[in-house]
């Protein structure tokens, strides 16, 4: 199965999402995800410029040894731009090889684990009282597990606080947005949050938060302990984690489990965070991680030690690794808990699917293949806006982490 063709798709139904197909031979065609929020084009460039004219020719049943071509034939490597561009190509490669052997991808990786993936959704306000009501709202959809976000008092905005409760999109702007943030004001405020959902809803409901690369080791350790009564499923990105052993300390102070690993692109980025058991949960994305021949690896080392998955899918990503994450996690035997926020219906006609949302849980659906196509007509219709994420800053003007 010759490569013939392969071509980059920049579209914007809503957010802007960038698509590698590849086409072999015989007509076989599949897609993959090279999506990188507020560095789209990049992705594109190192697509079309570096990755693409070594594709024609090759064998796409070769999936491996493409992956290594790229990830060892490049000296300059690791990196997000270069991990989501090889992403692109394994997802697509996978899409194909499934096609070709007429099976949802999910049976090529070796069947069912489970019937369905749990999912959660993200319920955000700026109150508390908001964000009860909001949570209230994904329960009455059917959810079982909800990532609360509130806003802070004392500051204009917050992360995960917006006003489309559905469609959560933070690259809101051509140039970057200023926010201004205060740890100490959110360490104040979140546990009260908790407090009143689980005085609310009680505790049959899994409720999750994202500190989001804000806080100290010392601080998150604070925090967690603060949300031990209110049995958070996770609390997420609490430390940056550059600094893979700044987790030791806030793994000392708090039984609250832990989530990290959104922005990681390799193996490497959370080898002493799994085998030292500082994290209860691995959140490397499919796009981001190097595709699925990666996390596989991720996967795997994770499961020695007691590290379960629970992949980021927000919007920032398209159907197709949402499609192949599923996929992913109707496998993988330590799979957690999957991140589903919902798409625009602009972005679901360029980008149709099988999956689909059942009682909390998302059914990967038959189809040969990863389940997801693009309609490219109706990608031509939104062409790329320049959208970038937000940036930090503290109280006395100093940058900090967004």
């Amino acid at each position: 199965m010759k490569i013939t063709d392969a071509k980059v798709i920049v579209t914007s139904p809503g957010r802007n999402f960038v698509t590698l197909k590849i086409v072999t031979e015989d007509g076989t065609y599949g897609i993959g995800d090279a999506t990188l929020n507020g560095r789209e084009l990049a992705v594109a460039s190192y697509l079309e410029d570096h990755l693409v004219p070594c594709l024609i020719g090759k064998d796409a049943r070769r999936i491996e040894d493409i992956w290594q071509f790229f990830y060892r034939g490049a000296y300059w490597r690791r990196g997000p731009v270069g991990m989501t561009a090889i992403a692109a190509v394994d997802v697509a490669l996978w899409d194909i090889k499934a096609k070709a052997a007429n099976m949802p991808l999910y049976q090529l990786l070796g069947g069912r684990s489970r019937d369905g993936v749990m999912v959660y959704g993200h319920a955000n306000g700026k109150t508390i009282d908001d964000t009860v009501a909001e949570v209230g709202k994904y329960i009455d959809m059917g959810y079982k597990a909800i990532r609360a976000q509130t806003g802070v008092p004392g500051l204009d905005s917050t992360y995960g606080v917006s006003k489309d409760k559905m469609y959560y999109e933070p690259a809101d702007a051509d140039l970057p947005t200023e926010n201004v943030w205060s740890t100490s004001k959110y360490l104040n405020s979140v546990p009260e949050l908790f407090k009143t959902l689980r005085e609310t809803y009680g505790y049959d409901y899994h409720l999750l938060h994202d500190a989001h690369h804000r806080c100290t080791p010392i601080e998150a350790a604070q925090l967690g302990k603060s949300l031990e009564p209110y049995k958070l499923f996770w609390l997420e990105d609490a430390v940056p984690a550059e600094l893979q052993e700044g987790f030791r300390l806030f793994r000392q102070h708090t039984t609250t489990p832990i989530a990290v690993g959104e922005v990681f692109a390799s193996i490497h980025d959370c080898q002493q965070l799994i085998s030292e058991q500082l994290i209860d949960y691995i959140r490397t994305t499919i796009v981001h991680g190097g595709g699925i021949t990666h996390l596989r690896r991720i996967a795997h080392l994770a499961e020695l030690y007691h590290v379960r998955t629970g992949f980021h899918g927000a919007t920032d990503l398209s159907p197709i690794t949402m499609g192949a994450a599923l996929h992913f996690d109707t496998w993988v035997p330590n799979f957690g808990i999957q991140e589903y926020m919902r798409h625009t219906p602009e972005t679901d006609e360029v980008f149709p699917h099988d999956y689909r949302f059942e009682g909390g849980y998302l059914i990967a659906g038959e189809t040969p293949g990863h389940g997801v196509d693009i309609d490219e007509e109706k990608a031509a219709k939104y062409p790329y806006k320049r959208a970038y994420l937000p940036v930090n800053r503290l109280e006395d003007g100093s940058m900090y982490n967004w």
